[in-house]
């Protein structure tokens, strides 16, 4: 890691941010900039037409999807059968950034699917290590890059000697891990300092991370929902008419959903695991030390075929896996929803969400991931 920096880096100060979401500070910090007072969202139908007709995602917001008792009593079933899982596949990607990184780095999440995976990954070291690591919830987006004003203010609160590492939910394509490659190597040259685009994640499907806790494309419950998983904190924003030149990205923190707020249940849930399942996390994740698992990203075959089976030339209407399966669901307009098989147990949520919106299911044979969702293409576009 390069260690000589420029001018501006040593010049930009950046102000601390103002608390935010419905997670402890000894859990997350978020690094964003408070946007709750501004309309930002707009209906799924109009959103879909914007982006497809050029408008960036990250300029308006989604109206957050309220689940019905049904879906909800599917959420709390899932995580009681799946958190012993959820822990183990946590617990290994700590071992693994343990075992590369020591114990004196700073977990740096990706708002926001990422923000209870950090949640899970500190609370395992702190639980096994007796090591207390920062723990920083940050904006990144796709064709913008990373907030380099929150990337800063970390090194200035840490020093540049602390090293950062990227945690995110789960893969897909690998498109925020490419996001994440580019902007290392923008930060390097504005400011002379290399960080390092290692992501975590808890799962990865798409074979896209060295560092991560499966490859399993299996529910994480925290996929399941919107913001009441995520701290109440919504997608990030970056417009220029809200986000001046020394503030972090923005986003809206849904304080009126308090009493439907399931964050702290499911880590809380999770991490209740984690005297269990250390020895075979340590087990798992030394079994590799020799031979560190390698990115093929094999995924991005099944991408290829299932754009030319279907037809579709923009390969971001194509989102591959349950975690984006699931967003597609919940917050994009879905054209049809590809399964390996019917009978995954998996995919149960995918599929009621699926028959609640009137979403066709097809089987498509030699899937690597368990779903891919479709969006229905209007004039092309992007998310």
């Amino acid at each position: 890691m390069k260690k000589t920096v420029t001018s501006d880096m040593n010049q930009t100060r950046i102000a601390p941010p103002e608390p935010m979401g419905s997670y402890s500070l000894s859990d997350v910090i978020f690094l964003l900039k408070d946007l709750s007072g501004v309309q930002l969202e707009r209906p799924t139908e109009d959103r879909e037409e914007a982006i497809q007709s050029g408008v960036h995602y990250s300029e308006m917001l989604p109206v957050e999807y309220q689940p019905s008792a049904e879906y909800i009593a599917l959420f709390h079933s899932t995580l009681q059968e799946s958190a012993e899982k959820v822990a183990l596949a946590a617990a290994v990607a700590a071992e693994r950034i343990v075992h590369k990184r020591g114990l004196k780095g700073v977990l740096v999440s990706l708002a926001r699917a990422g923000t209870p995976i950090g949640i899970l990954i500190k609370r395992y070291i702190a639980l096994r290590y007796g090591a207390d690591l920062p723990h920083y919830s940050i904006s990144i987006i796709r064709g913008k890059g990373i907030d380099e004003n929150a990337v800063l203010y970390m090194l200035q609160q840490h020093g540049l000697d602390s090293y950062l590492q990227f945690v995110d939910g789960w893969t897909g394509k690998g498109a925020i891990r490419q996001v994440l490659v580019q902007a290392s190597e923008d930060f390097q040259r504005k400011y002379g300092y290399r960080l390092d685009d290692d992501l975590a994640v808890l799962a990865d499907p798409g074979f896209c991370s060295e560092t991560y806790g499966t490859r399993e494309d299996f529910l994480i419950p925290s996929a399941c929902l919107n913001s009441t998983v995520s701290g109440l904190m919504s997608r990030t924003v970056l417009r220029d008419d809200l986000i001046g030149e020394g503030e972090f990205h923005g986003a809206k923190f849904y304080r009126e959903w308090l009493a439907d707020d399931l964050s702290n249940l499911f880590v809380d849930t999770v991490s209740a695991f984690f005297p269990a399942v250390a020895e075979a996390a340590f087990r798992k994740a030394a079994s590799t030390a020799e031979q560190p698992p390698e990115a093929s990203w094999k995924g991005i075959a099944d991408i290829r075929a299932i754009q030319q089976s279907f037809g579709i030339e923009d390969v971001n209407l194509v989102k591959p896996g349950v975690g984006e399966t699931t967003r597609v669901l919940l917050r994009r307009v879905p054209w049809k929803i590809l399964v390996d098989r019917m009978d995954n147990p998996n995919l149960r949520h995918i599929m009621l969400l699926a028959e609640d919106r009137g979403v066709p299911v097809e089987v498509y044979p030699g899937l690597t991931y368990s779903c891919c969702g479709i969006i229905k293409p209007l004039k092309g576009g992007q998310e």
